[in-house]
């Protein structure tokens, strides 16, 4: 964590089961659903050194609420052991030019583990489970704390004082409530022939070429026959502006100082302005009518500021942050077509506004290249387009990209990267009979033409492999989505950012 603005922390393969093992690894606790630190085995007293700031006087910090609860770290408390915990198993070192960010995650680590455990206490208090006494004492009897030549000491249970003795048979009750909710939640089965059927939708598995159009492709002359359509939208202006949030009056104050010579603009700027300008004296740089569409609603204000005269102030007008005043650095110009960064900026306005303008075009040559493809064959329209053939697969019809299966993740093509949720993607690419050409489809910022090449079966010891990992995927995304459950909760109220700074900020 390197300021206090950041926010603390979130090839194609062999086979179906290289992908399990490399996603498996890439991506643990979507498979693992909880760390270590859950502590269904109290770690209580087990006094390892914590990481927090000599500023901390050792009382209670709340760091959010749950269900109106405090999430609290004090003294040996499930927060403070998860902490503890986490901080012994990392050792930081002072010294570490990421040190802040590091501490961040672990206390980040603790808070979540620590909500996620209230919930559990909550969803079971609520639920009407009371664990029996007599569970939990056995479950104390089994403590290191209370251990003398591998048997339960009375005399080590009497040398506690009765209120430690009474914290830990707490902790005890509530990491066994923890560990049956946890244990139910994870010993849900599935139906029989559920992992069979999943299974066998490893198959059928296909291969393809593919045709990429990219919406960048849509020729400057398109772009510079738009603006020529549409010039009011370019024109190009020098502005300096001076905001202020507080009031309209305070600016028309301002705006009378600079006017009567009181207070040059630049100063003046520098001064009062509240907007990301005021340090270069206000001076905004170049920009085109259409960015200032969304801070200066009122058309007929914002036309009168953009065509100002190269020098005039003009009055102070109602802003999206406030109120605010501008000065002409030069007169209004129209737009350069022959300027590239010109272009790129009315491009970018297009695709954000107009995006079915490029698109249809896009389309257009897409389909161009079908009626090639079928006449030609897809590699001679291909060459004769100029493009680049891309190729992936076998993958099977897995949307959504589950890791069960090979996917458009894996294919290695950066145009597919968000395809494995587009169901017209997997309708065009296992409905277009093999060795023909697909009809274009849109894709992100591309329209692509698929040529199905060739399909085939999974072999059995990838069926084989989901089926018997299938259990423990299903399991997995339990575990997953039940602290999901708890972090996202309307019950929480998390407060975590403002807790920590106050901890931490004066560490600088």
């Amino acid at each position: 964590m390197a300021s206090k603005d950041k926010k603390l922390p979130e090839k194609r393969d062999e086979s179906t089961k290289s992908e399990l093992i490399q996603r498996f690894k890439a991506h643990p606790y979507v498979f693992i659903g909880t760390v270590a630190v859950l502590i269904i085995v109290i770690i209580s007293f087990v006094f390892v050194p914590a990481i927090v700031p000599r500023a901390y006087g050792g009382g209670d910090l709340v760091f959010g609420y749950y269900n109106k609860v405090p999430v609290k770290y004090a003294q040996n408390n499930y927060f403070y052991q998860v902490q503890q915990s986490l901080a012994q198993n990392q050792q930081i070192s002072s010294d570490d030019p990421n040190y802040i960010f590091k501490v961040g995650q672990i206390w980040r680590g603790a808070f979540e583990e620590t909500v996620i455990h209230m919930g559990i206490q909550d969803e079971m208090k609520r639920a009407g489970y009371i664990v029996p006494t007599d569970v939990v004492d056995r479950e104390v009897a089994k403590l290191p704390h209370f251990q003398e030549n591998g048997r339960f000491s009375s005399t080590k249970y009497r040398a506690m004082d009765n209120s430690s003795r009474m914290t830990l048979w707490r902790q005890v009750q509530d990491s066994v409530v923890a560990r049956y909710y946890i244990s139910d939640v994870s010993s849900l089965r599935t139906a029989s022939k559920e992992a069979s059927f999943v299974s066998s939708m490893a198959s059928p598995r296909r291969t393809f070429d593919l045709a990429v159009f990219p919406f960048s492709s849509y020729p400057d002359s398109e772009i510079a026959s738009y603006a020529k359509e549409n010039p009011a939208l370019f024109k190009q202006t020098h502005l300096s502006r001076i905001t202020i949030n507080s009031s309209e009056r305070e600016a028309r104050q301002i705006l009378d100082s600079v006017k009567n010579g009181t207070s040059p603009f630049e100063e003046a700027a520098i001064t009062n302005s509240q907007d990301w300008f005021s340090e270069k004296g206000g001076d905004m740089g170049l920009m085109m009518a259409f960015e200032f569409m969304f801070d200066i609603t009122d058309e007929q204000s914002r036309e009168r500021i953009i065509n100002l005269d190269r020098g005039s102030l003009s009055d102070v007008v109602k802003v999206t942050s406030g109120w605010a005043f501008f000065r002409a650095e030069d007169s209004v110009q129209s737009a350069d077509l022959n300027d590239p960064s010109q272009l790129e900026k009315i491009r970018n306005y297009i695709l954000s506004n107009l995006r079915g303008r490029i698109e249809d075009w896009v389309i257009a040559e897409a389909e161009k290249f079908v009626v090639q493809a079928n006449e030609k064959g897809f590699n001679e329209a291909i060459i004769s387009a100029e493009l680049t053939k891309r190729n992936f697969g076998p993958i099977p019809l897995n949307y959504g990209n589950t890791v069960l299966f090979g996917s458009l993740t894996s294919a290695g093509v950066p145009e597919l990267a968000n395809a494995g949720t587009n169901q017209f993607f997997w309708t065009q690419a296992f409905s277009t009979p093999l060795n023909s050409v697909s009809k274009p489809l849109v894709v992100d910022n591309n329209v692509i033409v698929l040529f199905p090449l060739e399909e085939n079966a999974a072999e059995e010891s990838e069926i084989q492999n989901i089926e018997n990992f299938y259990q423990y995927w299903m399991n997995s995304g339990t575990q997953y989505a039940y602290r999901n459950h708890f972090l996202t909760n309307e019950r929480l109220d998390d407060r975590f950012e403002e807790t920590f700074w106050k901890l931490w900020g004066g560490y600088y």
